[in-house]
């Protein structure tokens, strides 16, 4: 007991305090890729080398649309090397949580040179959020609030993997590790269904676990929210659809909130959470 209480001072305090202690966003972490549409002078090289196709173009005559989905991207950074003109640039950007699947994709449309270049930007939509969110402690303390406003309790999440690469299982495990510590905040994982206000799905949903999946929605008490986690949870990602998996968690239950990433980080988690506790005492409210 003396040894680990020696261990304990030592070690300090870990739980982060997260941006204003910027050492725990590495300066190599890589988040989400910024396109400026204005400078991208030709898109087929991200396109080509983008390996789940979330650059994707479309040309009618001499007009090209590209879309860039966010909820397809793994934020491999192939599309940054690829652009010649530095338009796409890696970023350390991931509160990119959000209910509106569709706010995941941004569309351009260009005018084309003969060769296929973009000669001028014609249209953009973009209804991505770049702002970055409070740090996690002041973020944690707005759940808090949230939670005992909606539940009067705390929270209970139940987790399913539906069939991912477990990566985006280590970011939710790092969840209750000293270092996020959400259970300071209400939060707490629970086994049954039954006990759950809210669902956190991850990967792409194979058929092996769709029943599953749709069984423990079914189990739990209203109201209700889902979160799918990360590119597989909302798109099927890398995975895509095929003879094993089903895809996207919404072809199989409701989703309310999108955390996109591969894997999305812990603080990004809980700006996903927060989002989806607002939907939670919207249903409320509605019962």
């Amino acid at each position: 007991m003396l040894r680990i209480l020696q261990k304990r001072f030592k070690t300090g305090t870990v739980t982060v305090d997260y941006p204003a202690d910027s050492a725990n966003v590495s300066e190599h972490f890589r988040g989400r890729p910024s396109f400026d549409f204005e400078k991208w002078n030709d898109a087929r090289p991200g396109a080509e080398v983008c390996p789940t196709e979330a650059i994707s173009l479309r040309d009618a005559g001499d007009v090209r649309t590209v879309t860039v989905d966010y909820g397809l991207c793994v934020f491999c950074g192939l599309c940054a090397e690829a652009s010649m003109e530095q338009a796409v640039q890696n970023t350390r950007e991931f509160e990119l949580a959000t209910a509106d699947r569709h706010s995941l994709i941004l569309t351009a449309e260009y005018r084309l040179n003969p060769d296929g270049t973009h000669r001028e930007l014609l249209h953009k939509i973009s209804h991505q959020k770049t702002d970055a969110e409070a740090d996690i402690e002041a973020l944690g303390q707005e759940v808090r609030k949230m939670i005992e406003k909606i539940l009067s309790r705390s929270l209970a999440i139940r987790e399913v993997d539906a069939g991912s690469c477990n990566g985006c299982e280590q970011e939710i495990v790092a969840l209750n590790n000293p270092v996020y510590d959400i259970e300071r905040f209400g939060i707490h994982f629970v086994a049954s269904p039954r006990h759950a206000d809210m669902l956190l799905v991850t990967g792409p949903v194979t058929r092996n676990m769709e029943f599953a999946l749709l069984k423990t929605y079914r189990a739990m008490a209203e109201p209700k929210v889902v979160i799918a986690v990360g590119t597989c949870g909302i798109s099927g990602g890398i995975f895509g659809k095929n003879y094993a998996t089903v895809g996207e968690v919404d072809k199989v239950v409701p989703v309310d909130v999108y955390i996109p990433g591969c894997p999305p980080r812990p603080q990004a988690l809980l700006h996903g959470i927060l989002l989806a506790i607002g939907r939670l005492g919207s249903k409320s409210q509605r019962k």
